[in-house]
């Protein structure tokens, strides 16, 4: 039996990380084709070439990051004020943005946009991909933290306040370093599921704020280049140390 889970393991990684092994080892390839014809570092110079790529992961890598940092924060505040305050039904409606189709989620953010750019004279830009980023993730990052939370002794709070600590100290010295683990998880997940998504940001983004999906995406219906291949394997790279980095730290 061990053995048969063991190998069911193993297969299952297999199938996982088979696929970013081959793009990794085209990036090296020298043919355009998937055609293996020697190694090479042709497209990571390509990579550096084209600029349209460049700029895409650019805008890609700063939406990511600016609302990983934003969701992070306002959900965990979210997460926190429920734990503090149970109400039910605000968080069964959490899952509501978890079940919805992204293509309703897009036009309906589309939708309000249109509606308050009326009154405020604003474009579709980096600005309005930020905010609906925000807005789909916080219900991971609240879902994350909340979890953890349940976890928590509520009397450790009651023995910092009544020792003496304001609420704002109970929670910055007390709570919150016992959920740096879940908010470091929950800021992972932010990233990803930010730097992955096309359907919504294609409805909400400007003309020139264009993501590294919605350009693979249009790359891809007249050929992708290999210059892909390459740049996919560095940020697979990238984001793969970044993980072993949060898992190295979370167990320390």
């Amino acid at each position: 039996m061990n053995r048969a889970l063991s190998l069911y393991a193993a297969l299952a990684y297999l199938f996982l990380h088979a696929p970013l092994a081959i793009l990794a080892l085209f990036s090296f390839n020298s043919s355009k084709y998937t055609v293996w014809e020697g190694a090479s570092l042709v497209w990571y110079r390509a990579l550096l070439a084209d600029t349209r790529l460049l700029e895409a992961a650019l805008n890609s890598l700063l939406i990511g990051a600016a609302a990983t940092v934003l969701a992070t924060v306002i959900g965990t505040l979210a997460a926190y004020g429920l734990w503090q305050r149970r109400a039910p039904w605000l968080e069964g409606s959490l899952y509501l943005s978890l079940v919805t189709p992204e293509v309703v989620t897009g036009v309906s953010l589309l939708a309000f946009y249109q509606w308050i750019f009326r009154f405020l004279d604003v474009r579709l830009g980096l600005h309005t991909v930020i905010a609906a980023h925000v807005m789909f993730s916080l219900a991971f990052v609240v879902i994350v933290v909340m979890a953890r939370l349940r976890t928590i002794d509520r009397t450790l709070e009651e023995a910092a306040l009544d020792l003496g600590a304001t609420e704002t100290q109970t929670f910055l010295r007390v709570t919150l370093p016992q959920l740096a683990p879940a908010i470091g998880t929950a800021a992972l997940l932010v990233f990803a599921i930010s730097f992955d998504d096309y359907v919504i940001t294609s409805l909400v983004a400007g003309v020139d704020s264009e993501t590294l999906p919605m350009v693979i995406y249009t790359m891809a219906r007249r050929g992708v280049s290999p210059s892909v291949n390459a740049i996919s394997t560095i940020i697979t790279l990238a984001i793969g140390l970044l993980t072993l980095t949060a898992e190295r730290w979370r167990r320390a």
